[in-house]
């Protein structure tokens, strides 16, 4: 009985050790966010905010620096994350919550396994929308069908919501768009519109809604919503038809509505803050409960309301359970997601 007293009574020294230690960590350390978009777009604004208010909730009390890291869509981001950070805590990323895609096709660039990644939480899902000009000369599909110069759409890279979404619009409805690829961020796309580079994109229908300059230009009927890609129409955009709308009046086929919902579901990674694979459980617990606090700190939610912006977490653990889902598909799938891709 002694021995077995002695046994427990290390080892609860041992786990108040360990669980000290884990706490005590970050104390005087500087935590860096790697964004893997350029700034001035959502998702480096989001990192941004994100990291003013995370550090409090952190035991230790660390600063969280920014570093934006483009190329690729995210994907040197990513690659990042995954292969040369440290699995320490110290170093946290935010990417193309529709990196997968890239893993899915197989893609030379990707150094990655989706579902490995260390999931911290997202501050919100992310539906798209697709904005265009209102100065084009198309007004409605059939028009922008028939149009001898079809409207150039900017995209980061060949993967990411904002190439999905009018990639999808092309193939399910039958128009076409031309593609212009190679911006690093939604900074860059939205200048592009303003100076009349390109005609439309697809980006958050919070950001468009609740962030400049889309907010203005929408009062100022400087650009109009053509689809968004929720299975539900977002509140604040009640008028504007779902891509699944779309598709069932104009009697899209099932096979592509299928793919639709597999590239569509992205949206529910949200704008996944991750850290590397391998990160000791106790960190990843403690960083996870931190970003969960951060989301309901009253300072946090009052600067989102002042921001006008959208709050709608999620968990650590929804998006590691989403990352697995997401990677198990069926060929067919894979085969159809990459012919519509690949053109």
């Amino acid at each position: 009985m002694k021995e077995i007293i002695c046994f427990l009574s290390v080892f609860a020294l041992m786990g108040g050790t360990a669980h000290a230690s884990s706490h005590e960590f970050f104390k005087g350390k500087t935590v860096r966010l790697v964004i893997g978009n350029s700034t001035g777009g959502a998702m480096d604004d989001w990192g941004r905010f994100v990291a003013q208010h995370l550090g409090r909730h952190i035991p230790g009390n660390p600063e969280v620096l920014v570093q934006n890291m483009p190329g690729a869509g995210a994907i040197v981001a990513a690659n990042y994350i995954y292969n040369i950070a440290k699995p320490d805590g110290l170093t946290l990323g935010l990417v193309n919550p529709a990196n997968y895609t890239d893993q899915l096709l197989g893609a030379n660039e990707v150094k990655f396994d989706w579902p490995k990644f260390s999931w911290i939480g997202s501050p919100e899902r992310i539906d798209q929308v697709l904005f265009m000009r209102t100065d084009v000369p198309y007004k409605t599909l059939d028009e922008m069908r028939n149009a001898k110069d079809p409207p150039r759409c900017a995209a980061l890279a060949r993967a990411g919501l904002g190439y999905l979404l009018p990639r999808l619009f092309e193939e399910a409805l039958g128009v076409k768009l031309n593609m212009v690829l190679g911006y690093g961020g939604g900074g860059e796309m939205n200048l592009a519109i303003e100076k009349g580079e390109v005609h439309c994109r697809a980006g958050t229908v919070s950001a468009y809604v609740g962030r400049e300059p889309t907010r203005t230009w929408i009062k100022n009927g400087v650009v109009r919503a053509i689809t968004q890609s929720g299975t539900k129409r977002y509140p604040k955009l009640p008028d504007v038809p779902t891509l699944y709308e779309l598709m069932d009046a104009h009697k899209t086929p099932d096979a592509t509505k299928r793919v639709a919902r597999v590239l569509l579901s992205s949206g529910d990674h949200g704008r996944p803050f991750i850290a590397p694979p391998a990160l000791p459980a106790d960190r990843l617990k403690l960083l996870r409960d931190a970003f969960n606090k951060t989301m309901a700190d009253p300072a946090l939610i009052a600067d989102a309301q002042k921001r006008k912006w959208d709050l709608d977490p999620l968990t650590g653990e929804e998006l590691e359970a989403t990352a697995k889902e997401i990677m198990v598909q069926p060929p067919e799938v894979i085969e159809r997601m990459k012919k519509l891709l690949e053109n």
